[in-house]
C-alpha cells in the first residue's frame, strides 16, 4: 500500500479529496439504487448496481493514474486534434443519440460491444477547456486583434455550443460560463468579453425563435426548458406542472425528513419515489440519510477541493498550466454546487450530476480525465525529474537489449560466413582431389599418368 501511495505523483491533497468523495459515494449509491433494482428486477437487491458503480470508480482511478503520468504540455496539441473529432461525435449524437425514457434527450451514444452509454458533451467540454487554455496562453505573447481571436478562439467555442445546445441547454450554459470565466482569468480584453456575451445572448434568442418557428426540428426541448423555468419562478404550487414539479417536491420532502442528524444509512424513504435518486438527485438522499452533517461534509469536501485547485493553479509553472487547472477544476466544483442547488430548489432542474458521487460510468470517467490532467500539472519538479530518469533507464535498457540482439545477429552472421568459407575450402579441396584423381587415372589412358608425373 505504501509503495502504491509513493507511486502517485502530483498534489497528494487532491488525490485524498477525490478518494474520499469516491469512497463516500458507495453508501448513497447502494441505498438509492434499491428503487431501480425493484422497478427493473422486482427484487430490490441493489448489489448489482453497487458492483457496477465500484467497477466505474475503479476504472476511473485507472484513468486518473494513467493520464497524470502524461506531461500536461502534450495536451496542447491533443486539444487541437481532438476538437474536430469531438464535433463529429456531437453531430452523430444529435442524429443517432439514445432517447432516454421516451423523451427527446439525445445526449448519449452507445459504445459498441460494451453497451455503455456515453455523454459526448462532457468530453467536448474537457477538450474545449484545454483548447481555450492553449489559445489564451499563446495569445498573451502576440496580443491578437478581436477579429483574429474571434476566428481562432470563439468560432470553435460557438460551434461546440451549437452542437450541444439543442439537446442539453444546462451543459451548454455551464460551458459558456466557464469559458467566459477562463478568458477573464487569462486577461482577455474585457471589451471583447462583453461583445462575446452579447453575441451569445443574441444567438440564444435567435435559436429560441427558430425552434418556435419550426417546433418539429427540436421537439420537446424548448417546452421542457419553459416548464422547468416556469415551475421554478411560479410560487403557486397549484399552477405548476405536476410531472415536472414531482422531482423537486420529493427532493424537498427528503431534505426536510433528514433534519440535523438524518434517518441513518440506507433508511431513506423518498428513494422509493424520487426519480433519478442515484444520479441527479442523490444529494437529496444524502441529506435524508445523513442529515445536515452529511450535507455540510459533502459541501466542505467540494469547497476544500476548490481551494486546492486554486493553490495548484497558483503553483503551476506556466500560464497554460494555470489555465488548465482553472478550466478543468472549477467546472467540477461548480457542477456540484449546481446539483446541490437544484435539490434545494435554488435553481431550476438541470440534469447535472454530482461529480464523483452520482452513479454513471461516462460522467465519472470524464471527471477522472479532468482530474488526471490537473494532477499532471501539479507534479513537482523532482517528480518530473524522477519520471524522466525512469524513462531514460527504460530507454537505456531497451538500447542495451537492442545492442545485445544486434551483436548476437552479427556473431551469427560471422559464424555463417566462416562456415561458408570452410565449406567453400572443403569444396575446393574436394574438386582439386577429383582433378588430381582424373590426371593420374590409368584406366582411361595409362601413359597420361606417366607423362604428367612430375
Amino acid at each position: 500500500m505504501k509503495e502504491l501511495i509513493n507511486s502517485l505523483k502530483g498534489d497528494k491533497v487532491i488525490w485524498a479529496f477525490v478518494s474520499l468523495l469516491a469512497l463516500f459515494s458507495f453508501m448513497p449509491v447502494f441505498s438509492a439504487s434499491s428503487n431501480l433494482a425493484y422497478m427493473r428486477h422486482g427484487s430490490g437487491n441493489a448489489i448489482t448496481y453497487l458492483l457496477k458503480h465500484a467497477v466505474h470508480i475503479f476504472i476511473g482511478f485507472i484513468i486518473i493514474y494513467q493520464i497524470h503520468k502524461i506531461p500536461y504540455h502534450y495536451f496542447r496539441g491533443i486539444s487541437r486534434i481532438a476538437l474536430p473529432i469531438v464535433w463529429l461525435l456531437l453531430i452523430y449524437t444529435l442524429v443517432k443519440g439514445t432517447v432516454i425514457e421516451g423523451a427527446n434527450a439525445s445526449r448519449w451514444i452507445q459504445i459498441p460491444f460494451i453497451g455503455v452509454s456515453f455523454q459526448t458533451s462532457t468530453l467536448a467540454a474537457i477538450v474545449l477547456y484545454v483548447y481555450v487554455a492553449r489559445y489564451l496562453s499563446k495569445s498573451r505573447e502576440t496580443q491578437p486583434t478581436f477579429q483574429q481571436s474571434f476566428i481562432e478562439l470563439w468560432i470553435p467555442v460557438f460551434i461546440t455550443l451549437m452542437l450541444i445546445l439543442p439537446a442539453n441547454f444546462s451543459t451548454a450554459a455551464l460551458i459558456f460560463a466557464m469559458v467566459t470565466m477562463l478568458t477573464f482569468i487569462g486577461k482577455y480584453p474585457l471589451k471583447y468579453i462583453g461583445i462575446i456575451i452579447g453575441m451569445g445572448i443574441v444567438s440564444f434568442v435567435f435559436f429560441i425563435l427558430v425552434v418556435k418557428a419550426f417546433p418539429n426540428a427540436f421537439p420537446n426541448r424548448v417546452q421542457t426548458w419553459e416548464k422547468r423555468i416556469g415551475n421554478f419562478f411560479n410560487k403557486n404550487d397549484n399552477a405548476k406542472d405536476p410531472d415536472e414539479y414531482y422531482q423537486i417536491e420529493k427532493a424537498k420532502i427528503a431534505i426536510a425528513s433528514g433534519g440535523v442528524y438524518g434517518l441513518g444509512p440506507g433508511k431513506s424513504v423518498q428513494k422509493n419515489f424520487l426519480p433519478q435518486s442515484s444520479s441527479d438527485f442523490i444529494f437529496a438522499i444524502i441529506v435524508e440519510e445523513y442529515g445536515l452533517f452529511g450535507a455540510i461534509l459533502i459541501l466542505g469536501l467540494y469547497m476544500l477541493l476548490l481551494f486546492r485547485f486554486i493553490i495548484a493553479a497558483h503553483k503551476a509553472n506556466s500560464l497554460f498550466g494555470k489555465l488548465v487547472v482553472v478550466g478543468l477544476g472549477f467546472p467540477i466544483v461548480f457542477q456540484a454546487l449546481i446539483n446541490m442547488a437544484v435539490a434545494v430548489e435554488l435553481l431550476p432542474v438541470t440534469g447535472q450530476t454530482l461529480p464523483l458521487i452520482s452513479s454513471g460510468g461516462s460522467s465519472i470517467w470524464m471527471t477522472c480525465i479532468a482530474i488526471g490532467i490537473i494532477l499532471s500539472v501539479t507534479k513537482k519538479e523532482e517528480e518530473i525529474a524522477e519520471e524522466l530518469a525512469e524513462k531514460e533507464k527504460r530507454e537505456e535498457a531497451l538500447r542495451k537489449l537492442i545492442d545485445k540482439q544486434l551483436q548476437e545477429d552479427e556473431e551469427e552472421n560471422e559464424e555463417d560466413e566462416n562456415q561458408e568459407k570452410v565449406n567453400q575450402m572443403k569444396a575446393s579441396i574436394k574438386n582439386k582431389i577429383m582433378e588430381d584423381q582424373d590426371d593420374y587415372s590409368i584406366t582411361e589412358n595409362p601413359m597420361k599418368a606417366v607423362l604428367n608425373k612430375k
